[in-house]
């Protein structure tokens, strides 16, 4: 029987994330899978298998906060409300089963959804053309709309922390969140207090970021993903 390199040692160890220790550095990032809201059992099944082979995090696809993030025929997973926490529950529990921990990627696409199904009108920093084949354009965000994101935000990292996730995500990466709207000059051309300067292009980021940390405690933990 061959013997474990020992310079990989260390990838066996547990790894503390915020207040977990993950069992090893075997870690599934976020990753769709073309299941998503549409078959929430194979999706748990799935992720299960993972978590039984020893993954140490087995994570979530992107996970729509709210019906104005809605990603049409994209399989995603979704947590517009209470009702979709039973759903994503049965991921954390095949998960957890196996003595892993279960991460969620909550996103808002801003301008990157058309919102073909609700037929809400996308938002986005500053007004522009909606990053699809559809004839849409979103909207500006007034400071409302701002409060009104951080609250679905907000509420959303408590559904997840409701349905036993470990680890929840703020997302502002790959040109495909609102938040990553917020923090680039391409899309961000606002002239208030969320526009212009670095420090004003990442406040939304930092406002959310603390939302969701004051929303799961003390028992989960936040990731970031750019």
């Amino acid at each position: 029987m061959n013997q474990r390199d020992p310079r990989y040692d260390i990838l066996f160890e547990p790894v503390q994330i915020g207040p977990l220790t993950a069992r090893n550095r075997f870690y599934q990032v976020p990753h769709c899978n073309g299941m998503g809201y549409l078959r929430p059992n194979s999706l748990a099944a799935m992720r299960g298998i993972k978590a039984e082979g020893g993954w140490a995090v087995v994570c979530t696809e992107e996970v729509e906060i709210h019906a104005n993030s809605d990603n049409g025929s994209a399989a995603e997973g979704r947590l517009w409300d209470n009702g979709d926490i039973p759903a994503l529950a049965k991921m954390t529990e095949a998960v957890h089963e196996h003595g892993a921990l279960a991460g969620i990627e909550l996103v808002h696409g801003g301008y990157s959804n058309a919102n073909n199904y609700s037929r809400i009108p996308p938002l986005a920093p500053s007004v522009t053309s909606v990053n699809s084949y559809d004839p849409l354009q979103a909207r500006a965000m007034n400071k409302a709309d701002i409060r009104d994101f951080r609250k679905w935000h907000r509420q959303a990292a408590l559904r997840a922390k409701q349905a036993e996730f470990d680890l929840v995500y703020v997302y502002a990466g790959h040109s495909l969140t609102l938040l990553m709207h917020f923090l680039s000059r391409r899309f961000n051309h606002r002239t208030d207090e969320y526009g212009g300067s670095l420090e004003n292009r990442v406040r939304l980021f930092r406002e959310v970021l603390e939302d969701t940390k004051d929303a799961v405690g003390h028992s989960c933990a936040v990731a970031v993903r750019f």
